[in-house]
């Protein structure tokens, strides 16, 4: 079975599956992939997670539901899995802009979230610079936000921008602290309700263990910073590069397109699927002339396995 059938089978079995509990396992047993991977992958080629593709599938048929029948408010939030009356207004109201009962009405406007049916077309005889390396652990320095959502959606852009530019004092002491101007951007944790996306630094070993040593730093606010040691794992990596990079939040959508392109090209062609390790976006901004942008994505080889093994190799195990 290929990648592109066994993801198609995973979402008709979401499909045939929206008015029960939808257990992960299960659906990522459709495409004969870990839950952690098939999630991952769900979330770079859709930009929403699978929990909010359930969401608005559910949603958008309830409505349809309560605008072309006489089923009862209650019975449809039920049906879709909501367990009273008020949490499935609550997310109604949210998703179509009017209350279930309102639906009812003649002429009411409602949203529609349309069954995802992947197609197939014609790609690749395109030219892709990269390098595979393995890197040894790594420890950076840096400062934490929970972002919500998928982490390669709209949202990701928005709330992106909205840390880089909030938080300029962090970024300009972990700057000096490491004497290099280049930032580490990580995603990791990644869940259906959200990610952690750390901004770090690289410090050497003696500026670590002297952060917080007022007689070295000559300033008593380090402590009130929130900054913290996130350690990188030893991995593969695979890094390609933007490049003319013209500001310090660079086209959002250009990588997107780039991570996408990584995942349903070079990956299969290779051999290689997403590896349970974070995630990292490195900006050099310094000399002008050589201004890039490198995402390194962890990777390893493809093993065949049954679905027992392939469901013990790791990921969030969630039900619907």
């Amino acid at each position: 079975m290929d990648w592109i059938t066994g993801i198609q089978n995973a979402i008709d079995y979401i499909e045939e599956h929206l008015t029960e509990s939808i257990d992960y396992d299960k659906v990522a047993e459709q495409s004969f992939s870990s839950s952690y991977h098939f999630q991952r992958v769900f979330s770079i080629l859709c930009g929403f997670t699978i929990g909010e593709y359930v969401r608005n599938r559910r949603l958008s048929l309830s409505g349809s539901e309560l605008a072309t029948t006489n089923i009862k408010v209650i019975d449809v939030a039920l049906k879709y899995g909501y367990e009273s009356p008020d949490s499935f207004a609550k997310a109604f109201q949210k998703f179509h802009g009017i209350t279930p009962s309102a639906a009812r009405m003649n002429g009411s406007e409602l949203k529609s979230f349309s069954r995802l049916i992947l197609k197939i077309s014609l790609e690749g005889g395109k030219l892709m610079n990269y390098r595979i390396e393995e890197k040894p652990e790594m420890i950076l320095t840096g400062y934490k936000k929970h972002f919500t959502d998928a982490p390669y959606g709209k949202e990701r852009e928005q709330q992106e921008e909205q840390l880089f530019i909030t938080t300029r004092g962090k970024q300009w002491f972990l700057r000096g602290a490491s004497r290099n101007i280049n930032a580490h951007c990580i995603i990791t944790n990644i869940t259906d309700e959200g990610y952690d996306y750390y901004y770090c630094h690289l410090l050497d070993s003696w500026e670590r263990e002297n952060l917080y040593n007022k007689s070295v730093t000559g300033v008593d606010f380090v402590e009130d910073l929130g900054l913290e040691n996130i350690v990188i794992p030893q991995s593969t990596y695979v890094i390609f590069e933007t490049k003319d990079v013209k500001s310090p939040i660079c086209d959002y959508f250009d990588l997107l397109n780039l991570r996408i392109q990584i995942l349903t090209e070079w990956m299969p062609d290779m051999g290689f699927q997403l590896k349970n390790a974070p995630e990292l976006v490195v900006y050099h901004w310094q000399p002008k002339s050589e201004r890039n942008v490198q995402i390194w994505m962890p990777i390893e080889k493809i093993k065949s396995c049954n679905l027992a093994s392939c469901n013990k190799a790791g990921g969030i195990s969630k039900k619907l």
